[in-house]
């Protein structure tokens, strides 16, 4: 699965924050996220009309996602015989 979480991103050459959006948009029933970026449907539907802190907090937001996200579908090592 990919994940926008977790990167650090650039602003845009206008200043403008991007959208963490990857093009892989399934929506988890469990989590409520989306399975590409990590963004609530709410958080979706409203990013174009988010002024640039509200964006910068959802970034803030996926951050913790994404660890949570990854912790959730690790794979056991395998411990050596």
């Amino acid at each position: 699965m990919a994940t926008a979480g977790a990167r650090n991103y650039e602003e845009d050459d206008d200043g403008s924050v991007p959208s963490p959006c990857i093009n892989v948009c399934r929506m988890d029933a469990a989590t409520g996220w989306c399975e590409g970026c990590l963004r609530t449907i709410d958080e979706i539907a409203g990013w174009s009309s988010f002024d640039d802190a509200a964006k910068r907090a959802v970034w803030d937001a996926l951050d913790t996602r994404h660890v949570t996200f990854m912790a959730a579908h690790a794979k056991p090592s395998k411990e050596p015989q």
